[in-house]
């Protein structure tokens, strides 16, 4: 690796970084996803300090090159990331679905609570639609 690669990958890591921990301290990232990011940027500035590990780990895998080693793990990130997230929105939309229960249990025993002789105020949809 070059040093004008090298140097742009060390920029690149510590910019994820830096990146992450600003976004957490402003809170527009939760501390519990960025924790697989944070591993990233640390993990490509561990690869680029210690090429000799990338080396090993292309050999132990049996991959050609390096960069298909590079390849292999950037997948394998990715699916994670995608794991992570899928089970978060599995578990919102049951935490969704219940609370569209709890409403309309709310909501119906408003309306049985009201005298017969009462107007019934005409109520607003709810936002975003019918809930399923």
């Amino acid at each position: 690796m070059t040093p004008h690669q090298k140097f742009f990958a060390l920029l690149a890591g510590a910019s994820l970084f830096t990146l992450i921990l600003s976004l957490v301290y402003r809170r527009r990232l939760r501390e519990e996803y960025s924790w697989l990011w944070l591993a990233a940027g640390f993990g490509l500035i561990v690869v680029v300090l210690w090429r000799g590990m990338l080396e090993a780990l292309t050999h132990l895998i049996g991959a050609v090159l390096p960069t298909t080693t590079l390849f292999i793990i950037s997948i394998l990130f990715l699916v994670l990331i995608n794991i992570h997230f899928s089970t978060k929105i599995s578990a919102l939309t049951d935490q969704v679905r219940i609370l569209a229960q709890q409403l309309a249990l709310l909501r119906e025993e408003q309306q049985s609570a009201r005298e017969p002789g009462e107007a019934a105020e005409e109520e607003p949809p709810a936002p975003g639609g019918a809930l399923s």
